[in-house]
């Protein structure tokens, strides 16, 4: 038997934890089918992109003991603009006036 636990963020601050027990040579798939995290999300098994321990994998990789399986939703924003947005929203030191302008 190998102990694996099955995680999905459906959004930022929320963690669907499913803890399993399954038969040796047991797959990504068999984990996500195990869990019922696709059902209760209402997510399409295809197209679902999975990984284990932050590392992208194919559903018929094989788990072993102690394994997390992490299933990834799709990004709504670029990271590249993410982090401008932020920059932008930072708050931007004031600007020191001063009579005698410095070149």
């Amino acid at each position: 038997m190998v102990h694996v636990e099955v995680v999905y963020c459906p959004a930022p601050g929320q963690v669907d934890l499913t803890p399993l027990q399954l038969a040796d040579g047991s797959t990504v798939a068999d984990a996500l089918q195990a869990s019922g995290v696709l059902g209760r999300h209402g997510l399409a098994s295809a197209g679902q992109e999975a990984g284990v321990w932050f590392k992208l994998v194919p559903v018929d990789t094989v788990l072993r003991d102690k394994d997390r399986v992490e299933l990834y939703r799709p990004l709504t924003v670029d990271p590249k603009e993410a982090r401008r947005l932020r920059y932008r929203k930072r708050d931007k030191p004031a600007r020191v006036l001063s009579g005698n302008p410095t070149r």
